[in-house]
């Protein structure tokens, strides 16, 4: 093959910067492909700016209608739905974070994947952690929430998709001041924990979160400034799922706090770390708090960086 062939074909499909060598969404999102396995995309699927197909990512039922897409072209889910207003998770970084914990927990272990179990913490009404962790790897997974809404919802798509039924259970939290009490049971033991925490501190902040987001939106597509009057959250997010009291900052230190009291119940804990400003006092709870090992992992998409932060006791 001549050198010149192939670094044509390399420019054809470029690969994301960054996401995890595993992730199925490395090369981008294949439109055609995505309409013809999900025909409710195609009218939301129109040529941007830079004649490249695409949705526009300012529209919640687009971003919604692509996700549902994505879960079935991938990862066989059928019928994936949630409320107006809930949080919409970005698939391709949801995998990315299933991904690196599977790296970390599959570390020196010798066990059979389907044997592994995971607990996601504030699991909303989305449920995208344990339907990827099921669908990818085939772990056992329990998703706990304080909003019965929300299980409601996630119940609806684990009755749709049979072969999730014995694999992903779902828990009410009871009790807003606790996270694992409650959900984690006398005798059960996990292998991972993962949450993503409320970003904002209050509804006034995280409609104000939104705005930029989608003035940044605007701004790529070309626009001085997205024209909204009350700004829709295009990712969406009800209450809990959006913003607690003291925002993420004080979410993960409860988090932190709360593990230490399931240390032999959880081999590894972990959550996603938005403001980067909150990685450097959440290392030095953990720290304090005597875990054994500790792991920041760094998660790229575009030229968005998150992290995971990771402990473990044992």
């Amino acid at each position: 093959m001549n050198p010149h062939h192939r670094s044509e074909k390399s420019r054809a499909k470029p690969v994301r910067k960054g996401l995890h060598p595993k992730n199925l969404h490395n090369q981008g999102y294949d439109f055609p492909d995505l309409v013809k396995s999900h025909p409710a995309l195609a009218p939301y699927v129109k040529p941007n700016a830079y004649g490249e197909l695409s949705i526009d990512f300012a529209d919640p039922l687009a971003v919604k209608t692509l996700n549902a897409a994505l879960l079935n072209r991938y990862y066989n889910i059928v019928d994936w739905d949630i409320p107006e207003g809930a949080l919409c998770p970005p698939i391709p970084g949801r995998a990315d974070y299933i991904h690196y914990i599977a790296d970390l927990i599959g570390f020196g272990l010798g066990r059979e994947q389907s044997s592994i179990k995971l607990l996601d913490i504030g699991t909303g009404a989305n449920g995208i952690y344990p339907l990827l962790a099921c669908q990818i790897y085939g772990w056992q997974c329990v998703g706990s929430d304080i909003n019965p809404q929300s299980l409601e919802n996630v119940a609806t798509i684990i009755n749709h998709n049979p072969t999730l039924k014995d694999r992903f259970t779902l828990r009410t939290q009871q009790d807003k001041n606790h996270i694992f009490e409650g959900i984690i049971q006398v005798g059960e033991f996990f292998d991972i924990s993962v949450c993503n925490p409320p970003f904002h501190a209050s509804l006034d902040e995280a409609l104000k979160g939104s705005q930029r987001k989608l003035n940044n939106l605007a701004r790529n597509r070309g626009e001085q400034k997205a024209n909204t009057k009350s700004p829709t959250l295009n990712f969406g997010g009800m209450g809990a799922e959006l913003w607690c009291k003291g925002g993420e900052q004080l979410f993960l230190k409860k988090l932190i706090r709360e593990s230490q009291a399931y240390s032999t119940q959880c081999r590894w804990f972990s959550s996603l770390v938005s403001k980067a400003d909150n990685v450097k006092p959440a290392k030095k709870l953990i720290g304090k708090l005597g875990a054994v090992d500790m792991r920041e992992i760094e998660m790229r998409q575009g030229n968005k960086v998150t992290r995971v932060m990771a402990w473990t006791f044992m």
